[in-house]
């Protein structure tokens, strides 16, 4: 709320000549996110190639070369050894037993929603099977000249709880000042979410979770930003160190921003 009721009228016409600069600062803060979400889209294209190698390695359609699977880390190859050992141990149980490896990554998508506080918290015991079956996380963006948009899309393996395989929640969302209180723009907001009802918390809304339309729209976000673009560090539980690093950062912004710098006048 403004105050300007202990400044004189020819300084009031001069702070209102400053407000119209910031709506115009506002509006074309809009435009540049509209912008971003265009090249969101665009990249989104050149990351596809990669989370469908993703897909096909989780669930077990493809088996990646031992020229792929090169990957050592500093902590990692002080253990190498023994891995390697442990590997060799447990190759020649399996074959002494007659088992299978596993295809795949078994629970890939599963192991991350019980990493995830956000996630694991609003899990129901019902969820833990469905979620089992699933395959692939992705996200689309709205085509250039449509209304901002982002949808979610959720592959599942055949299975006995619902007969699609492709479940999606589509986010809308608007990237413009509020005509009542334009100045509180910061970026696009969602507005309203669209998506098929079924049994898991994902696509349905339970009145016994607090589960709001906001908590909602937080998790869209952060399937969006996070978890798709970096699931297998969700998986190893590296991801969930950074979003801890990144709290304490944002905790740190906010105890300096405690500091009362506001002048009257």
């Amino acid at each position: 709320m403004s105050n300007l009721t202990n400044i004189c009228f020819t300084v009031k016409r001069r702070v209102y000549a400053l407000k119209r600069l910031q709506l115009q600062s506002a509006n074309i803060e809009a435009k540049f996110y509209e912008e971003v979400h265009e090249l969101e889209r665009k990249y989104a294209g050149l990351y596809q190639p990669i989370f469908e190698k993703r897909r096909d390695i989780v669930a077990g359609a493809v088996e990646p070369t031992e020229e792929e699977c090169e990957w050592q880390s500093d902590r990692e190859e002080e253990d190498l050894e023994d891995l390697q050992k442990k590997a060799a141990l447990e190759e020649k149980q399996a074959d002494s037993a007659g088992a299978d490896d596993p295809k795949g990554i078994p629970e890939f998508w599963l192991t991350i929603f019980k990493r995830v506080d956000m996630l694991e918290e609003m899990l129901q015991e019902h969820d833990e099977p469905i979620l089992k079956h699933l395959q692939d996380i992705t996200v689309k963006f709205s085509e250039p000249a449509q209304p901002m948009s982002f949808t979610l899309e959720f592959y599942f393996e055949p299975n006995s709880y619902f007969s699609n395989t492709v479940l999606t929640k589509v986010y809308k969302m608007k990237s413009e000042p509020d005509t009542a209180d334009p100045f509180s723009f910061e970026g696009p907001e969602i507005i309203d979410c669209e998506g098929v009802s079924n049994k898991c918390f994902l696509f349905e809304y339970d009145e016994d979770l607090d589960f709001t339309l906001g908590t909602d729209f937080e998790i869209g976000h952060f399937f969006r930003e996070r978890v798709i673009p970096k699931a297998v560090l969700y998986f190893t539980g590296e991801a969930l160190e950074d979003d801890e690093s990144d709290l304490d950062d944002e905790g740190e912004e906010e105890d300096e921003g405690d500091c009362d710098h506001t002048v009257s006048i």
